[in-house]
């Protein structure tokens, strides 16, 4: 009788004992409960609780959770059909709030994504919904983040996992892709052209421009070389017409005999003749440029003299050149 006596105090004990003291796990929160009432929070820990009086009620996730949005079908502004889903990711912050607040907070916060889900993207245009998930999902996040913040819970971030729109519109949107490539191959194509072109008519210009430097240089040049040449002949003249002036009648032969012989090569070189006729008698040229040395000097002597000129010894005449 006395043993039994003792082995049910010491159940009773251990019973007392184990419901005294409570270890919370990390990541996780207890709340406590006295006679139905919820009283305080349980950290991660050793915790020591009243015998038959206060008892754990919620055991509450505080690490970040995922969760799923199930996929719907939505109908966008132009009316067009897109099945969507998408994940949630969530935090309690306060365990009394979430295990108080709502009811099964999971699906909850589920149906909460997929109803504000739908009114998101119910509110674009099929192109807009494509293109700008980002959007989507910012506008999701402020409004469901609003909605959860009293039950105690942070929505951290929402993505849109898939996107699918009907069969029709995807064989449409192909077309339209496949249409705008060669669209802008055919751009991309002309605007090559173009820039060929561009640079064919510059490179063009370019030269034309240097080919009409090149001739104003040479002409430039050529007239210059006139010039110069012009200026020569006109020094060499001025010192015949000095010598002849004087009496100097070699002057006189040596200028009658270079013209004769420019005259007589330009003859020569014409590609006209076929035949050249040489004068057999050259004496005859030596007489003329006797004759006009004789004038110069009859026209000396009707001069006031000057200056008496010294006597020159007569040039011998110019031998005959045959053919």
């Amino acid at each position: 009788m006395e043993l039994t006596a003792v082995v049910v105090l010491l159940i009773l004990a251990l019973v007392i004992l184990f419901g005294a003291i409570k270890i919370v796990p990390q990541g996780r929160e207890f709340t406590v409960e006295r006679f139905g009432r919820y009283t305080r929070t349980l950290a991660p820990g050793i915790s020591f609780l009243t015998p038959f009086v206060e008892g754990i009620g919620r055991k509450v996730n505080m690490m970040e959770q995922v969760l799923d949005v199930p996929q719907q079908e939505v109908i966008t502004k132009d009316n067009a059909v897109v099945k969507v889903d998408g994940i949630v990711f969530i935090q309690v912050m306060d365990a009394a709030a979430a295990a108080y607040r709502v009811d099964n907070l999971n699906y909850a916060i589920a149906q909460l994504a997929m109803t504000n889900l739908r009114t998101v993207v119910g509110s674009m245009e099929l192109d807009e919904v494509l293109s700008q998930r980002d959007q989507i999902n910012t506008r999701l996040l402020h409004v469901i983040d609003a909605a959860t913040g009293p039950w105690g819970v942070k929505v951290a971030r929402i993505e849109i996992k898939d996107l699918m729109p009907g069969p029709d519109i995807t064989n449409a949107m192909a077309r339209q892709m496949k249409a705008e490539r060669e669209r802008r191959a055919v751009i991309t194509e002309a605007d090559g052209e173009k820039s060929a072109a561009i640079a064919r008519a510059e490179g063009a210009k370019q030269a034309a421009i240097l080919e009409a430097e090149g001739r104003r240089e040479a002409a430039y040049r050529d007239a210059e070389a006139r010039e110069r040449e012009a200026e020569a002949e006109a020094k060499a003249t001025a010192m015949v017409s000095e010598a002849i002036a004087r009496g100097d009648v070699n002057a006189i032969n040596y200028f009658v005999a270079q013209k004769y012989v420019e005259a007589f090569a330009k003859l020569a070189d014409s590609p006209q003749q076929k035949t050249v006729i040489v004068p057999a008698e050259m004496s005859a040229l030596v007489g003329s440029l006797a004759g006009v040395g004789e004038l110069v000097k009859t026209i000396r002597t009707d001069d006031p003299p000057q200056r008496p000129a010294p006597p020159r010894a007569p040039r011998s005449a110019v031998p005959p050149t045959g053919a």
